[in-house]
This record gives C-alpha cells, sequence and structure tokens, in this order.
C-alpha cells in the first residue's frame, strides 16, 4: 500500500486487537502502556480515560501477579478500549487473562516455561481469537545468545525473535505481531529492517527506554521515523519517563509529520522574531492545550508577521497572520476578518472549534446519505 507522501507500506497479514485492525493496510496505531499499580483498580482506569481521551488506539497493563490478574478482569470490564496483558513468567496468569477478554497478550514463548505450557497458552489464545504480541528487548536477551554475540547486537535479536517464532510456527500459531526494541537507535534500525524480510507479521515499533520527555522524543522520533518512512511498522509505543499521555500525543505527531495518520490539530507555527506581531510563543502553547480534546483532524497556522505568514495561512484551514495595527485571520485559504492581540486566543479557539463543528456535521450527513 502506498500512501500519499509516497511512502510504500511493508505488507503484512493483519490480526485484530479487539476491534482496532493491526497490519495490512489498517492505519498505523498508537498505544501506550499504564505505569499505575495494577491492582489500584480506581487509578488504573483512571489512566486508561486519560489516554482514551488523547486517541490513544491500544492500551497494555502489566499483570505480573494472579492479583494483578483480577484486577485486570475489573479493568476490562469498565473500558471498551483495546487491552494487551503483558505477561511474563507465569503461564497461568495468561491464561487467566484470556478468560476476562483480554484483547492481546504480550509475552515470550521462550520464558513461560515448558512445551506443554507455551502449547496451553497457544491453544487458549487461538480458541478465543486473541492474538500475540512477541517482545524481544536488547536488555533480556538469553544468556545463551549473549555468549554466542558477546554483547546485545542487532543479530542477538533477530535470533531471539525467530526462536520464539519458531515455536509459534510448530504450534501453527500465526496472530502474531512482534517487537525488537532497543534503547540504541541504530541497532533497533538494524533489527527491524533484518527481520522486515523474513515474517510477514505486522512489527510493533518502538525505542525502548528512550529516556525523558524531550530526549525520548527526539531519540523516538528519529528511530521509529527512519523505520515508517522505509514502510515499516503498523503499530508504535513511545517509551518516555513522563506521564503516558505524551506517548501518545508523541506518538501521533510523528505520525502526523509523515502523513501516515491524521488525528487531531495539526498545528504550524512560526518560532518567533523580532517581526512577531503578537506573542507566538504564548499563544500557541495555550493553544495546543486548549485543543487536546480535538481528534477530527485540521491544520491551523499561527504565524507571527506577514513575511511568511499569507503563505503558511492560505494552506491552512485556520490560519492567523500577525500584521499591524491589526492581525488578519484566515478560513479555508482566504482572508477572512481582522482580530486584535486583545481577543486573538479566544478568537482562535473559537475558529477552529466551528470549523471542526462544520467538519463533523458534513461527515454525518454524507454518512445518512450512503
Amino acid at each position: 500500500m502506498k500512501t500519499t507522501n509516497g511512502i510504500q507500506r511493508r505488507q503484512t497479514r493483519r490480526i485484530m486487537v479487539g476491534d482496532v485492525p493491526v497490519g495490512g493496510d489498517a492505519p498505523i496505531t498508537v498505544q501506550s502502556m499504564t505505569n499505575t499499580e495494577t491492582c489500584d483498580v480506581r487509578a488504573t482506569l483512571a489512566q486508561i480515560r486519560r489516554l482514551e481521551a488523547v486517541g490513544a488506539d491500544i492500551v497494555r497493563v502489566s499483570v505480573p501477579t494472579m492479583d494483578a490478574a483480577g484486577a485486570f478482569r475489573e479493568i476490562r470490564a469498565s473500558t471498551r478500549l483495546p487491552l494487551v496483558a503483558d505477561i511474563h513468567f507465569d503461564y497461568r496468569i495468561a491464561l487467566r487473562v484470556l478468560e476476562y477478554g483480554v484483547d492481546c497478550l504480550r509475552i515470550n514463548p521462550g520464558n513461560i516455561g515448558r512445551e506443554e505450557r507455551v502449547r496451553a497458552v497457544v491453544s487458549s489464545a487461538r480458541d478465543k481469537g486473541i492474538p500475540l504480541r512477541v517482545g524481544v528487548n536488547a536488555g533480556s536477551l538469553s544468556k545463551a545468545l549473549l555468549r554466542k554475540y558477546r554483547e546485545p547486537s542487532a543479530e542477538a535479536m533477530i535470533e531471539s525473535a525467530l526462536v520464539q517464532i519458531d515455536i509459534l510456527d510448530k504450534l501453527d500459531f500465526r496472530d502474531f505481531k512482534i517487537s525488537l526494541k532497543a534503547s540504541e537507535v541504530f541497532m533497533t534500525l538494524a533489527a527491524y529492517r533484518g527481520l522486515a524480510g523474513q515474517i510477514d507479521n505486522p512489527f510493533h515499533l518502538g525505542i525502548t527506554e528512550a529516556g525523558g520527555q524531550r530526549g525520548g522524543t527526539v531519540k523516538s522520533a528519529i528511530g521509529m521515523g527512519a523505520l515508517l518512512m522505509e514502510g515499516i511498522g503498523d503499530t508504535i509505543r513511545v517509551s518516555l519517563a513522563a506521564d503516558p499521555v505524551e506517548e501518545i500525543k508523541v506518538g501521533f505527531d510523528i505520525l502526523k509529520s509523515l502523513g501516515l495518520r491524521h488525528k487531531g490539530v495539526n498545528l504550524v507555527a512560526c518560532p518567533s522574531c523580532s517581526r512577531q506581531n503578537f506573542d507566538v510563543i504564548g499563544i500557541v502553547n495555550e493553544l495546543e492545550t486548549r485543543l487536546e480534546d480535538i481528534v477530527t483532524p485540521i491544520d491551523v497556522a499561527v504565524i507571527g508577521c506577514i513575511v511568511n505568514g499569507p503563505g503558511e495561512a492560505r494552506e491552512a484551514e485556520v490560519g492567523l497572520t500577525g500584521a499591524s495595527p491589526a492581525n488578519m485571520a484566515y478560513l479555508d485559504g482566504s482572508p477572512d476578518h481582522k482580530v486584535s492581540n486583545e481577543n486573538l486566543l479566544d478568537e482562535l479557539e473559537s475558529m477552529v472549534r466551528r470549523r471542526v463543528a462544520e467538519k463533523q456535521a458534513a461527515a454525518k450527513d454524507l454518512i445518512a446519505s450512503a
């Protein structure tokens, strides 16, 4: 599948995580992981709802104990968002959450234990139509692979993936996605690229333990952006030492910058200079906060002066160009009315929300007439 920006998507099989398709020609999904104590059902649900509010497609929840599995049951019953359970070592926990209605299991077949335990998990997943995510992490490679390769490497990660895939192949199970994550960008790129031509399963992208909000955002954008531009990647998670909500925001920003997803406000803004006729930085920061709830795609341009302003505003659905004595507001690329600095922020927000409401009404009319 080729997107409008010319990116040729890697052809993969499609799996369903709840009602969300992953792989094939489905949109690239954005997910995060809760960092609350799973047994604190109220806190975990509150975080899931915050993630859903900013557009999360899928949320992963760690389930390390049977008590956590019991809490997961309550969580599952209280949200419609697709949930992935993160399971390690204890196959009984995997079997339990499969009974509780999990939408996907994140496991490592190699650390589940004896063959009959893996077979039990896979058999239950198959019976219930639940996909798996096989996760390879450079920081948790087997001792045998570390002895062979001496240190974590892309080659070791690929071999680890193939060993785990072989286990599922022998059980004739195909509905899984796979991740090969390292905190080092080049190792991650080499691992995904190396495996891409060997299997047709969807890829879950991520730079693991990427860092804090600023540094992790940069590292994730470079690493995942490079793969996405090559058509590699079907679902993404930005791993930040920050509020998980920020992971969703950054994930969508990465996809929007490549033209791979169009969700929410695409804000074009100048960095500001002495020519600016209003506080561009202050206006843009506040506007982003005010418009976080919008999921309808809309292009908005906020430019502080008349040098580049009119050109950018003509390409946006809602635009603003700084000018003296009054700024010019644009709608659908055409000058519409003048706006003073005193009510600039409120007027911009109002313009965007009116345009979004018009687009939503038009979409409803289109559906009704179909």
